[in-house]
């Protein structure tokens, strides 16, 4: 979401193909390790908000041109509207079971295993509603 918001805050509404930002000066502003960027910016693309139009160059310092698919482009030829990729976007069906869904993880076992330290432990023993309070009230 941050990197999102900070992509936004660099479109001023006729560089939308030209949105600069680089994997290193998002981690340093957001203040988000550069693995956590690479995936925000992955995530981005993956489901639709974002387009690379240019890839960057290390070596010459320029940054990557970014797309925000939620935004109109200006053309020399006239306005593109907004594609809105992220409509198209669904999440991927796992089979339950599988190794890659998290949610099938191992059936938690219905008692709770025995341990052979500490003191032995004693049934509850019920209590009367009689037994409760002092023995003056009836």
């Amino acid at each position: 979401m941050k990197l999102w918001l900070e992509l936004h805050t660099r479109f001023n509404g006729g560089n939308n193909v030209k949105v600069f930002l680089s994997m290193n000066e998002a981690a340093e502003i957001l203040g988000l390790g550069k693995a956590t960027v690479q995936r925000a910016f992955e995530d981005l693309q993956d489901k639709g908000f974002l387009v690379l139009e240019q890839e960057g160059d290390w070596y010459h310092r320029r940054a990557h041109e970014w797309r925000l698919t939620t935004k109109a482009t200006q053309t020399r030829s006239g306005n593109k509207s907004a594609t809105n990729d992220w409509r198209l976007w669904r999440p991927k069906k796992t089979k339950r079971g599988s190794e890659t869904d998290p949610s099938a993880s191992s059936v938690v076992p219905f008692e709770n295993p025995k341990t052979s330290h500490g003191s032995k432990s004693e049934p509850v023993r019920s209590v009367s509603r009689r037994s409760v309070g002092s023995e003056t009230e009836h």
